[in-house]
Parts: structure tokens; sequence; C-alpha cells
């Protein structure tokens, strides 16, 4: 697994539930070391090993804790970049669902060793939408869920998402039904803003 993966799942548990929590979750989880290099790859067993023991230590069941994280990667201050990577999908939340098909080509652009998801997402024949997320990482739908619910907010669209479980070639589906585009004001967003 890319260490920038395993690196977010350790900020959004420091930036979450504060130091000594991760240094306890580092600590029962024995990998010998206390930070994950963004940069190094590591065993897919490490990261599995994670959030397990952050499950554990949080009694948190992991599609919670990984939804969780879906919503820190878009909403919390420390990873605006991602936010504003996802907000250049489209000027609103149909838009920027629309995008999600181009996701893995543009993040190959800033990053071609990263393992992001495969997704697929299309309108379905009675005006609900689906999303197909395939990753080497059981459950990254469910990061998937944490990331649309907080796109929605940040759009200020009203949404029912529903992860509807695994095929058996290991593509999770998640269903979205937009019940209203403009149903609160969303977050601020400039497209030629300074980050930083």
């Amino acid at each position: 697994m890319h260490g920038m993966i395993n690196r977010a799942i350790q900020c959004f548990l420091r930036d979450t539930y504060g130091p000594k929590i991760w240094a306890d979750i580092a600590e029962q989880a024995d990998f010998g070391f206390d930070n994950f290099e963004a940069m190094l790859s590591y065993q897919d067993a490490l990261t599995s090993n994670l959030l397990s023991t952050a499950a554990r230590n949080l009694s948190k069941p992991v599609d919670a804790l990984l939804e969780d994280l879906g919503t820190y990667l878009v909403s919390h201050p420390n990873v605006e970049a991602i936010r504003r990577l996802l907000r250049f999908g489209g000027d609103d939340y149909k838009d920027f669902m629309f995008s999600l098909n181009e996701i893995e080509g543009r993040s190959r652009l800033a990053l071609p060793d990263l393992e992001v998801p495969e997704l697929e997402f299309f309108e379905n024949l009675d005006g609900t939408h689906t999303l197909i997320c395939l990753h080497s990482m059981p459950g990254f739908g469910y990061v998937m869920v944490g990331v649309m619910r907080a796109m929605a907010d940040d759009y200020g669209a009203l949404v029912f998402l529903e992860h509807q479980g695994w095929r058996d070639s290991g593509e999770e589906i998640i269903n979205i039904q937009l019940l209203e585009e403009s149903f609160a004001e969303g977050r601020s967003f400039d497209l030629s803003a300074r980050v930083g």
C-alpha cells in the first residue's frame, strides 16, 4: 500500500482523536515505528492491521472508521488540497459526481505511483445514481461514501448514500440519491484561491 494512504489514515486518527490515541494505536499495532512516510510503500497487511487496531481501540466498526476517513479527507483544513482537487470537478454536485469517472487520470498526473480507486459513475433509469469502486484495500467504498457525503455538504446538496456491498469481482457498489441539489448554502470555493 502506498505510504500516502497510510499517512492519511495516521493524520486522520491523530487530527480527529489526538496524538495520544494515535500513539496508543501505533504501539498496539506493533509497527516498530511511530510515523508513516508518505513516499514509501508498505505491505497491505500492515494497513489492514492499522485499521483493525484503530477500530478496536476506538470501539468503532472498520466501515464507520473508513467513512469518517473519507469525510476527513474533504473537510479537514489540513487536507484542503484534496477538497480543491475534487471541486475542480464542476460547479454543482451533479457535475462533481460525473467528474469521478476522470479522477483516476487526474490523480495520476500529480502522483503517478499512487493507487487510486477505479471509479465508475452513472445515472440509473429511475433517476438514482450508482458509483462502482474498485481498490485493493477492501472497504475503500466506505471511504468514498464519506467523501461523497462531505462533498454534498460542500456543494450544499442533500443526498442519500448507501453502500450496497460487494460484487464477486471485488467492486463495491454505492447508491446515490440526489434529493435536492441546492438544499443549503455550500462552502465558498474560489478557483483562483491560494492554498497554504
